[in-house]
Order: structure tokens, then sequence, then C-alpha cells
């Protein structure tokens, strides 16, 4: 359980700080993505280990552990983020948001598809 909920730790700690790293390149003094990006990269690590085997009952589980708290996790982070001040920084906050939105919506039917040919 321990090795799980570490692996989640180390792409938080990744995914916040890609976040970050792309908020100050944006010129913006937030972060930006990095919650979006910490579960992308728990997802693609959980399924290479799960492929090579790598990925015992236990460390299976603090993962699942971590799953069961991550609706409270995000909304507790997302009631952090100011979205009065990014939304006054200009246009881009609102394009880059409806872009994230779109592209996530347009991706849907791909993820569909390619797990009901998997199982």
């Amino acid at each position: 359980m321990i090795y799980g909920v570490g692996t989640v730790s180390l792409c938080v700690i990744l995914g916040q700080g890609l976040g970050e790293l792309l908020g100050v390149l944006a010129g913006l003094d937030t972060n930006v993505g990095g919650v979006g990006f910490s579960m992308l990269f728990l997802i693609l690590l959980t399924n290479a280990m799960k492929k090579k085997g790598k990925l015992g009952k236990s460390s299976e589980a603090g993962i699942n552990f971590c799953n069961k708290m991550y609706i409270p996790v995000v909304v507790a982070m997302t009631a952090s983020q100011n979205v009065v001040q990014a939304i006054s920084q200009g246009m881009i906050a609102i394009l880059a948001g409806v872009a994230a939105c779109l592209i996530g919506l347009m991706l849907v039917p791909v993820f569909c598809r390619k797990g009901s040919v998997n199982e």
C-alpha cells in the first residue's frame, strides 16, 4: 500500500511541477493544469507498470485508496484557485479552458473504443 501511495505522491509532485512551469512560461502567477497532469502521469505510470507485471496487489491497493479520495482532493484544490484573477488576465485564460474541455470531450470516444478492445 505504501508503494501505491508513493506512486501517487510522485505523480502529484511531477504534475504540480509541470503545472507551475507552464504557469511561469505563460506569464501567469498560478499553476496551470497541475492536477490534470498529475492524474495523466498516474494513469500512464500505472498502465505501464501493469503491462510489465510490476504493479503488485499492495501497490494497487494504495492507488485505489487515493482513488477513493480523488473527488474531495480535487474539489479542495480547485477551490484554492483564483478564477476571477485568471479571467482578468485576458482572453487567453478563457480560450485555454475552452480548448482543454473540447479536447477532453473529443478524446472520450477514442478512449472508450480503446477500452472496449482491450477487454
